[in-house]
């Protein structure tokens, strides 16, 4: 796994000079589209603690609890920079299905996966295509905050438009 060396948001955004303007258009459309959901930074979980071990830029929070009852803050949305392409990563789910599935092809991206797709330059991706998955992200987060969110198995406590450690 590629590891951001950053302790701050702006750390990440210069983490990477080469991918510091995509990640910087990505998070001006995510942030335009989608205003409710607070930009944070996650500096992953430390170790001996539950969650990902990666850094990466959130937008929006939940929580959800582990099997031992700790519970865990995580991005409603997030921004990752990865070796050689960066990846956006949701846990909103819309009609029981992931709801970046119903975006899937139409995004420009490289690659997708489970409520996740990833892309090398932001100059690729369809920005209206994003901004629509951004928008209904948005929008079905607002009407079913606790209903709308799966996180594996984990029982999900709460969600906000503002995380707890922002």
């Amino acid at each position: 796994m590629h590891k951001v060396q950053a302790k701050t948001l702006d750390e990440y955004f210069n983490a990477d000079p080469v991918r510091k303007s995509d990640l910087e258009a990505l998070d001006a459309l995510i942030r335009g589209t989608a205003p409710e959901l607070r930009r944070w930074f996650y500096a992953g979980a430390s170790d001996g603690k539950p969650g990902m071990r990666m850094s990466l830029i959130g937008y929006g929070a939940f929580q959800y609890e582990m099997k031992s009852g700790e519970r865990v803050e995580w991005p409603i949305v997030s921004v990752a920079l990865q070796k050689n392409y960066m990846t956006l990563y949701t846990s909103v789910f819309k009609d029981d299905a992931p709801i970046v599935d119903q975006y899937i092809g139409r995004l420009g991206e490289l690659k997708a996966g489970i409520n996740n797709f990833s892309f090398v330059r932001f100059d690729q991706l369809d920005r209206d295509a994003v901004a629509a998955l951004v928008k209904d992200i948005g929008d079905t987060i607002q009407l079913d905050p606790i209903g709308s969110l799966r996180y594996s198995s984990y029982r999900i406590v709460s969600a906000s438009a503002r995380p707890s450690t922002a």
